[in-house]
């Protein structure tokens, strides 16, 4: 989930918390009798006033509402699927000028670093992907290592040489990498008999 996400599910999340808060309060003065005024707080509240607008308004009312509930699915439906987008960043324009436009094929990029990183002995696979936009770019990468290595030879690895080598090869001075690391038993060499 990228930050635009984030960002989103927090606003939506407030917005509604903040509707049923106030709902909740009238329901709980209503109950105490703070609207006397209107009704008693032992009458019903579907009476005559709710049921009015379904009498008078029969056939629209309820298309009305069934529009509201599509648009409300249709919303619902968008928020899914925005929560699945990985954001992935397809490429990045490095350089443009009067001689012309360079740009580079993120996925280029980190199948290379992938594959570099999974040259070490000590990680079994290795994935990335390029995440944010072409000004601030980021790396998440999923590692596979084996059990018994040492960590901080897989940290040298990421940190010393291939991120470093991303950095170089999309000429920035920056890049924020995440690395989820999973543990897995070491897959046994085939044993060659002479």
């Amino acid at each position: 989930m990228d930050d635009k996400t984030a960002r989103g599910n927090r606003l939506g999340l407030l917005i509604v918390g903040l509707a049923l808060m106030v709902l909740s309060a009238l329901a709980l003065a209503r109950g105490a009798g703070a609207f006397r005024q209107q009704a008693p707080a032992r009458s019903p509240l579907v009476d005559g006033t709710v049921r009015q607008p379904f009498a008078t308004y029969d056939p629209w009312l309820w298309w009305v509402i069934a529009a509201a509930g599509i648009v409300l699915a249709l919303f619902g439906l968008r928020w899914l699927l925005a929560q699945g987008r990985r954001g992935k960043l397809g490429g990045m324009r490095l350089d443009s000028g009067p001689d012309g436009v360079t740009e580079v094929d993120t996925g280029s990029v980190t199948n290379a670093a992938a594959a570099e990183a999974g040259t070490h002995p000590a990680i079994i696979n290795a994935t990335a992907d390029m995440i944010g936009t072409s000004r601030h770019p980021a790396v998440r990468m999923k590692v596979v290592v084996a059990e018994d290595a040492p960590m901080s030879a897989v940290r040298e690895q990421l940190g010393g040489v291939v991120i470093p080598h991303m950095r170089q090869a999309l000429e920035t001075e920056r890049i924020p990498a995440v690395a989820r690391v999973s543990l897995e038993d070491a897959p046994r060499r085939p044993r060659t008999v002479a």
